[in-house]
């Protein structure tokens, strides 16, 4: 059974037992690596570098920087969640966690009232960690960390108090991209699906829409980090995806996120084989409305057109919908 567009082989190559899968963070738990990455954990948080900004403010005394959050994270909300690519939502959907607050400034954010405004609460990690169980609990196929990016050192923290009592479920690190080296190697070990975003391809464009220049540059590293940690997105034998890399890319009006250039980069320079969601949703949101060449949703000309730029350069495994004709398993 086929749940994207995948060339033949993909079953063989791209699928393996259920049965032989194990969450990495279980392995890095028994080594007793986690509690290393806890104290380093929070070492980062002294004078914080956990992302690009490198705002270098003491988070462990409750200083903030761009991202506005202190010492906890802030939680938004929280539940299964049956929007998301369906090798992840499955039929019990993803256990997302979507934090407050955000490390970048986009203008046409469509969650602007948690990463701008930060509606949420803040979580100790003993409460993390007690989500985490709960959407276990709850049946959902995997836990999804969404904008994580400014707070990986308080999600090693949770790990490290929700593995030992028992959690088990392939951990998503739902992300912009904006992450720093250090921060996506802390968490080596731990996540066993990236799905990044890559918004942008140019400077100068980035800096205008998401406030950061340096955005193409970090998310080109990032990914390229990310890749050499989990390799190709896989599946079990029902398309669940359990290990690897889903790259997210939103079109935008006028040819703005550089599709073609950030297509023929992960092709060549990550892998062919990347799992990648061409995504078609983008309307004006947020800020949109001040910016004439966004404001907007994309024709349906532009889309096609970003699948097209995407074949050419050689990437063939797409994500698409497949839930609605697949069994429900139990």
């Amino acid at each position: 059974m086929l749940f994207a567009q995948e060339r033949p082989r993909a079953l063989r190559d791209f699928t393996i037992p259920r049965s032989s899968f194990e969450p990495c963070y279980r392995a890095t738990y028994r080594s007793g690596l986690l509690e290393a990455k806890r104290e380093q954990a929070l070492r980062m948080l002294e004078r914080c570098r956990v992302c690009p900004r490198h705002c270098e403010v003491d988070r462990l005394r409750d200083e903030v920087g761009t991202c506005r959050t202190g010492r906890y994270a802030w939680v938004a909300s929280y539940g299964p969640h049956l929007g998301e690519e369906d090798c992840l939502r499955g039929w019990n959907g993803s256990g997302t966690i979507f934090f407050s607050h955000c490390n970048l400034k986009c203008v046409f954010c469509q969650n602007w009232d948690i990463s701008r405004i930060g509606e949420g609460k803040p979580a100790t990690p003993e409460r993390i960690a007690a989500i985490m169980l709960a959407l276990q609990e709850a049946g959902c196929h995997n836990i999804n960390f969404v904008t994580p990016e400014h707070v990986v050192p308080q999600i090693v923290e949770a790990l490290a108090i929700a593995i030992p009592q028992g959690l088990r479920l392939p951990l998503v690190y739902n992300t912009s991209a904006y992450d720093s080296l250090e921060s996506l190697r802390l968490m080596e070990g731990l996540v066993d699906i990236y799905m990044p975003d890559f918004k942008f391809w140019d400077p100068d464009v980035a800096g205008k829409y998401v406030k950061a220049r340096d955005y193409p540059e970090a998310a080109r590293a990032a990914i390229k980090e990310m890749h050499r940690q989990v390799g190709p997105l896989v599946f079990d034998e029902q398309g669940l995806a359990l290990r690897g890399v889903l790259v997210r890319h939103l079109v935008m009006p006028n040819g703005l996120a550089g599709t073609r250039e950030i297509m023929r980069w992960l092709a060549r320079e990550v892998s062919a084989d990347t799992y990648v969601n061409i995504m078609d949703q983008y309307h004006p949101a947020g800020m949109a409305h001040r910016y004439p060449a966004i404001n907007r949703p994309i024709t349906s000309q532009e889309y096609e057109e970003a699948l097209a730029a995407a074949q050419e350069a050689g990437l063939w495994r797409f994500d698409v919908r497949w839930l609605w004709r697949l069994p429900r398993w139990r």
